[in-house]
């Protein structure tokens, strides 16, 4: 994990959507942050992936209802071609199974257009350092939504005979809660560091893909019953 420390290189930002006010209104609303750097703009999932080519971006905002090529046509080929970019999925739908989705396909965030520009920078602060964003939406979208339909993960992207530690399952309940890896070193009394050995050996173990795919296993495990 690479952190920009304060004071020096900003985060840099991509915006993809076709709405040129809204648009012009993020790159306002974050023009006062001088950690964030609004380095291109695109209307278009095709248009984006052309300017992956030249650009090189920390972070995209990228929305889901687009022409040509939408949002949720560019994803995976962004996560394909560019693994370490972030991204953050924007869009007006409420929709639980939409969340759920887009999360296992690699989304590190997913907010609507409502969200002030003060929760897009933490978004954008928190995908930069701790690679994913989970807020109260995202967290009830993959549970409920996990629930509801009985939904179990593809076997190639589960180990069914996983076994945990007392400390690896402590640690993904924690990371289920929305905890960061500094406040999971605190509560289990280990270093930031150590913690995130342990999330990356919880998912060599269980066969997730990513942080989601590690809530979808703790879902299907009963692992979280005594905190929901």
């Amino acid at each position: 994990m690479t952190i920009k420390p304060e004071g020096q290189n900003p985060i840099n930002v991509v915006i993809a959507d076709d709405h040129v006010l809204y648009r012009a209104g993020v790159k306002t609303a974050l023009s006062s942050k001088k950690d964030i750097k609004i380095i291109a703009e695109a209307d278009n999932g095709a248009q984006l992936l052309m300017l992956l080519k030249t650009v090189q971006p920390d972070v995209i905002i990228l929305d889901i209802q687009m022409p040509i090529m939408d949002g949720i046509a560019a994803l995976p080929e962004i996560k394909k071609l560019y693994p370490q970019i972030k991204v953050i999925m924007l869009t007006m739908m409420d929709d639980h199974s939409m969340i759920t989705k887009l999360m296992e396909h690699g989304a590190n965030s997913y907010l609507t257009k409502t969200s002030d520009s003060e929760i897009i920078y933490e978004a954008i602060k928190t995908c930069h350092e701790q690679e994913y964003y989970f807020n109260a939406l995202t967290n009830k979208a993959l549970l409920d939504n996990l629930r509801q339909k009985n939904q179990v993960l593809p076997h190639q992207l589960m180990n069914e005979d996983a076994k945990l530690s007392e400390k690896e399952i402590t640690v993904l309940k924690l990371m289920c809660e929305e905890k960061s890896t500094r406040e999971i070193a605190q509560s289990v009394e280990l270093s930031p560091r150590t913690v995130e050995a342990i999330r990356d050996k919880l998912k060599t173990k269980t066969g997730a893909k990513s942080t989601a795919g590690l809530i979808m296993y703790a879902v299907k495990h009963k692992l979280l019953d005594e905190i929901l």
